[in-house]
């Protein structure tokens, strides 16, 4: 073990950098920082995550505006995903708890109208009596620690997509919790509340928020929409992620904070 560490020692820091960026990123924080401190200043360094992000194509869109911490933007680029369990109906009312479930009902349907992504094939349905759903989402258990949530805060962006139906009025509701340990909430936001008069055909809407300086001890988030319309409001594609801070939002977006 002694020869090993005295032949590493040897090998030039620019061969061992080179090393280091064709390793698992979480080989290299976990075992590899731990060396020696030359090691370490690498590993810790923001030029490794810069040039890591670089070569597997992971950067902020507006250039000028480089991330604060090169090393979250990595993980939180590499591992973001949809923290919502079945988000397009495919499997039905699964993964969600229905609040209200006025009149005929929530339902699941093939999209009428064609989605802007064609692989969105499927979607909610309200009734014309108020229907709501929710999903809890458990940041620990999706692997945010609740250190990494109060010291880090990272920004957590909300997205629905609606439809209103053709012809009739309609009312499309979302809002958003955020929860501490036990359950019970530190920030509530209830970021729309849409009533839409009887009108022409209307496309899909995307609603977008970004979410920040929401404080510590956040724990659970509670996401919760649904509406109700002659014919039901179409809901499909929600999601929750935790994201980057350096991204340019290309969508309508509020920022709640």
């Amino acid at each position: 073990m002694l020869l090993c560490f005295v032949i590493w020692k040897a090998v030039p820091l620019a061969v061992v950098e080179e090393i280091l960026l064709n390793l698992p990123a979480h080989q290299v924080v976990q075992v590899c920082r731990l060396v020696c401190r030359e090691w370490k200043e690498l590993v810790d360094s923001a030029a490794h995550w810069r040039e890591r992000c670089r070569t597997e194509g992971l950067q902020p869109y507006d250039a000028s505006r480089p991330p604060e911490d090169w090393r979250l933007f990595y993980f939180l680029s590499k591992f973001r995903r949809n923290l919502l369990k079945n988000p397009r109906a495919e499997d039905g009312l699964q993964g969600w708890e229905i609040v209200q479930n006025g009149a005929d009902r929530w339902v699941t349907e093939r999209n009428s109208k064609p989605f802007p992504d064609n692989t969105v094939t499927r979607c909610f349905v309200t009734s014309h009596g108020l229907c709501l759903k929710e999903q809890l989402i458990d940041l620990k258990k999706e692997g945010y620690s609740d250190a990494f949530m109060d010291q880090l805060r990272p920004r957590i962006k909300i997205s629905d997509w609606y439809i209103p139906p053709s012809g009739y009025r309609s009312h499309y509701t979302l809002y958003v919790q955020f929860l501490d340990q036990e359950k019970n909430p530190i920030r509530t936001c209830h970021p729309y509340n849409y009533f839409r008069q009887q009108g022409s055909d209307y496309p899909w809407c995307q609603i977008t928020y970004v979410f920040r300086d929401y404080g510590p001890g956040v724990r659970f988030i509670r996401f919760t929409h649904g509406g109700m319309g002659w014919s039901g409001i179409r809901v499909t594609n929600s999601s929750v992620e935790i994201c980057p801070a350096a991204e340019r939002w290309t969508s309508r977006v509020e920022d709640c904070t």
